[in-house]
């Protein structure tokens, strides 16, 4: 049987100030502590090796039950992480006041339990935690049947039970516009930007649900994040890049109005923060997004925002958008310069990255190459986009690396092998275009002229009419807002125009950067 990592990946996961308030508790406890040699033998480890544990330990009687130790160790692991974030965590402060609150009542302490129940009534309610509220009013009925049992009637029930309706009114509008969002949210994670009329419905639906299109259809300030998260999601996937900004904005502006909610849910503000990256990136307004970049960055170690996940979303937002904006402007060398820091940071990030930021950057590394002219490297990196078994996620990067590769084996000069990626591109999105009945015109328009320049067999002369005829006809196609999303995968526009005006890529993507060109 396969042995299990979890219990090494958790204890990997510690930080050294969690590591020292294990060691901390461990040191109250009495008796014989097998878990410490167990978990020292386990932090030592680079990679998990239960053979050489059990080496290790081959003359101890605890390694015979080396499972139930595991387990053992597992527990006390979660348990003083649950004491070290007791005072830190929402959560947990209102579960722990819950269970005080059954333990004072089963001892019939009704006063000191009533207190209780009012203090953290007031931590639930502010911080807008539903369900806590509930189970709360709950007990705070219970308090009142024993009151009438003793002949007091000085509080009223109704009152109680219209909160806990509204309270209840409440939870389930927070819970609808999250089932929103994950919608939206799966929409995007598997195709990216909307290409056909089929993909537009199925935003259109979402978009066009009373609790999105509505006014004032949300019952709590987490409700309203969620619901501007949702339209600004919807915008990004239809490429409506102002209305994006705009909503992104107002879940921005709600966070920041309500410093509770960033404390309780610090990734959605981090996320908000890093889809306006988008607008700026699109306006060329770099100043801005470095400024937003710094913004980003200066949470980390904050109160809130010291989690390993925190840490790891502000770390890919602010590198991957850096490092976009240097290719977007030309400036390769600089790029180029953050790529090795970056892989060796998410390999210590290990698989606490996922796969879609891993597509991603593999995807971005491959532009930044080539535009430093480094095709090879170029291709290498495009290879690991397009040689992922993933089959569902981000089909969208996937798809557009496939007309990627054919720019860069035509950089070198591989054109006997083009002859048959050309053949094969042709059947991928054939089989694409007819499974959406329509749409990806700017694929099928681009390999129509591709397949041109490719017969010109490196004549100059009968390339440059080529390319001028596929810039007359990329020029007309990407005036269709849907089509125009080809450009965030890589520049077509530019490299055509580089070609015609026989410089290098890089190089007029930097003029292109101080004088944009319009389309």
């Amino acid at each position: 049987m396969k042995p299990s990592h979890e219990l090494f990946r958790l204890v990997k996961s510690l930080s050294k100030s969690e590591k020292r308030f294990f060691k901390l508790m461990s040191s109250l406890q009495s008796g014989e502590k097998n878990y410490i040699k167990l978990f020292d033998a386990i932090e030592k480890q680079n990679e998990y090796d239960e053979e050489e544990i059990k080496n290790i330990f081959k003359g101890e009687t605890f390694i015979r039950h080396l499972p139930s130790e595991k387990n053992h160790l597992y527990k006390l692991v979660l348990k003083s992480l649950r004491l070290f974030y007791a005072e830190n965590s929402v959560s947990a402060i209102l579960a722990e006041n819950i269970q005080s609150i059954e333990i004072l009542y089963n001892k019939a302490l009704y006063s000191e339990c009533g207190k209780l129940v009012h203090k953290a009534k007031r931590i639930a309610a502010s911080h807008e935690r539903f369900y806590y509220l509930f189970e709360l009013i709950k007990w705070e009925k219970m308090l009142l049947e024993e009151e009438f049992q003793s002949g007091k009637f000085d509080h009223d029930l109704n009152k109680l039970i219209t909160e806990e309706q509204q309270v209840i009114k409440k939870l389930r509008n927070l819970a609808e516009y999250q089932i929103l969002y994950s919608k939206i949210n799966y929409v995007f994670r598997q195709g990216g930007y909307v290409r056909n009329d089929r993909e537009r419905e199925i935003v259109d639906e979402i978009q066009s649900h009373e609790l999105i299109k509505g006014k004032n259809t949300a019952l709590s300030k987490r409700a309203a994040a969620t619901c501007y998260y949702v339209k600004g999601l919807c915008s990004i996937t239809a490429n409506e890049v102002e209305d994006s900004f705009e909503n992104f904005s107002k879940v921005v502006r709600i966070f920041e109005e309500n410093p509770n909610l960033i404390q309780d849910i610090p990734k959605q503000y981090i996320k908000s923060l890093g889809n306006l990256f988008y607008y700026h990136i699109e306006c060329g307004d770099y100043d801005k997004l470095f400024e937003l970049i710094e913004k980003m960055r200066s949470l980390e170690g904050q109160d809130g925002f010291n989690r390993i996940d925190i840490k790891l979303r502000i770390f890919i937002s602010t590198n991957y958008f850096e490092m976009l904006a240097y290719e977007r402007q030309g400036k390769f060398d600089q790029a180029l310069a953050k790529i090795e820091p970056v892989k060796q940071q998410l390999v210590a990030y290990g698989d606490k990255v996922t796969k879609e930021d891993e597509v991603l950057f593999e995807h971005l590394y491959a532009n930044i190459f080539f535009g430093a002219q480094q095709y090879r490297d170029a291709l290498r990196q495009l290879n690991n986009v397009l040689n992922d078994n993933e089959t569902n996620l981000r089909q969208d990067i996937y798809s557009f690396s496939k007309l990627f590769n054919l720019v860069i084996h035509y950089e070198l000069n591989n054109y006997d092998l083009l002859d048959y990626l050309v053949k094969s591109t042709e059947r991928f999105y054939y089989k694409r275009k007819k499974a959406a009945d329509h749409g990806y015109e700017f694929e099928v328009i681009f390999l129509k002229s591709f397949k041109k320049l490719v017969k010109t067999n490196r004549n100059l002369s009968r390339s440059a009419d080529v390319f001028k005829e596929m810039l007359e006809d990329l020029k007309l196609l990407l005036a269709d807002q849907n089509e125009r999303v080809a450009l965030e995968y890589f520049d077509y526009l530019s490299w055509v125009e580089s070609k015609l005006q026989g410089i290098a890529y890089g190089e007029y993507k930097r003029k292109r950067a101080i004088k944009p060109s319009l389309v």
